[in-house]
């Protein structure tokens, strides 16, 4: 079944176009990739406009035969605006060599290359390739910081950075070389330009009323500073509960400078079957001595009240998470997902791997693979979003996957 076509970004040294991208797709036990063009030329337009009244008028370019083309030309305006998660700078790639190498830049860079990689395959730039080939360290964008950490890793980073330096125009001219705006119907532009206006306008309203919103909430949350937090809110140590297919789980979790911090060790999440078992657990000592939380300042505080008795177990809504159901449903499609119990999952491994330094749950989410973009579209939707298609078999899988890591890290004790 073919995957859907997503409309994307390009910030070229001409400016930023708009286009269309049809991600592999496997027809008649082929391989296909694509973009909108015609032979030799990539079509892209300078808003949404334009390309809205390209493709409701156009009867000649690559995508005409692609399994889901026919609903492309029904969307509206607003559906062929790219999100954040298919906007490219390519321009802006030079910049972003010259950050540190953490997992923000590393994986804006991957998401660039990846483009610009099918970008060289599809319209055959052999210049593209050379440039990206002749580097190892654009190769090992997608394993996150790992590669990049050490000394190692700063002479891949240093290696990269002199790549992007000497040779990024090669890429860029390249690529700008290619980009053609086609003639689009006047009166057709005329509508699609409104529909813009209109949208853009009704957008900024909303970003108006959601702005006052925000101040009220602010409000509310300074007059709800002076209500009590709570003995766990004090110590900055929250409890959890996690619910697998096969039991019930009860665990601590800290965010330090905003990285995850479980109760455990080397990767390793200590988790215990009832509140009360946690409890005796803190009291006595011996099993928790070197866990990764005994290095949290407050930890002290929990110890010595689990020792007096008076420690309490209590989890929070937010702070339970349901890994059950969620692979049946993604089965079914986005609509089946509770996206409430997905965002909490999603949370819970994401954490747990950057906890156990583990890039593999951040490369599986990354919005250019499959599981990535339909966690996306749940999450984050958008009316400028084409749903993705079924079947989901490949995504399930992964999130499977993903969950048995997870679940792998729970230590019984």
């Amino acid at each position: 079944m073919a995957q859907d076509i997503i409309p994307i970004e390009l910030g070229l040294p001409q400016g930023d176009v708009v286009t269309l991208w049809a991600p592999r797709w496997r027809e008649d036990g082929e391989e296909w990739e694509a973009f909108l063009g015609d032979e030799e030329d990539l079509y892209a337009f300078p808003d949404a406009a334009h390309l809205a009244a390209f493709v409701r008028t156009s009867e000649q370019h690559d995508l005409l035969d692609h399994p889901a083309w026919d609903v492309v030309p029904a969307l509206n305006v607003p559906e062929l605006i790219p999100d954040d998660d298919h906007t490219y700078d390519l321009v802006g790639v030079p910049e972003l060599v010259a950050e540190k190498p953490d997992q923000w830049t590393l994986g804006e860079l991957a998401e660039i290359i990846g483009i610009v990689r099918s970008l060289a395959d599809v319209c055959e730039l052999d210049e593209v390739h050379e440039v990206l080939d002749a580097h190892e360290s654009f190769s090992l964008l997608d394993q996150g910081t790992l590669p990049f950490s050490g000394r190692d890793g700063e002479r891949l980073w240093a290696d990269l950075s002199e790549a992007v330096s000497e040779k990024w125009d090669i890429v860029l001219d390249a690529i700008d070389g290619l980009v053609t705006a086609p003639d689009v119907d006047e009166k057709v532009l005329e509508q699609t330009a409104e529909e813009l206006a209109t949208f853009l306008a009704e957008s900024a309203e909303a970003e108006a009323a959601a702005d006052v919103d925000e101040d009220l909430e602010d409000v509310d949350e300074d007059e709800e500073d002076d209500e009590p937090v709570g003995f766990w809110g004090e110590v900055g140590i929250d409890p959890i509960k996690i619910i697998t297919s096969g039991a019930e789980y009860y665990t601590l979790r800290c965010y330090l400078d905003d990285k995850p911090i479980f109760l455990g060790s080397e990767g390793e999440i200590d988790v215990f079957t009832s509140e009360k078992a946690l409890i005796r657990a803190i009291a006595d000592g011996k099993e928790l001595a070197d866990n990764d939380l005994a290095q949290v300042s407050t930890w002290d505080e929990v110890t010595t009240k689990a020792t007096a008795g008076e420690l309490e177990i209590e989890v929070d809504t937010e702070n339970t998470y349901v890994l059950t159901g969620i692979a049946d449903d993604i089965a079914e499609g986005p609509e089946a997902i509770d996206p409430t119990q997905l965002e909490l999952a999603v949370e819970l491994i994401t954490d747990a791997a950057e906890w156990a330094e583990d890039d593999s749950v951040e490369t599986a989410l990354a919005a250019n693979e499959s599981l990535g973009w339909l966690v996306s579209f749940v999450l984050r939707p958008d009316p400028s979003r084409l749903e993705p298609s079924a079947p989901f078999d490949a995504e399930q899988s992964e999130w499977r996957k993903l969950v048995e890591t997870f679940e792998n890290r729970l230590t019984v004790v």
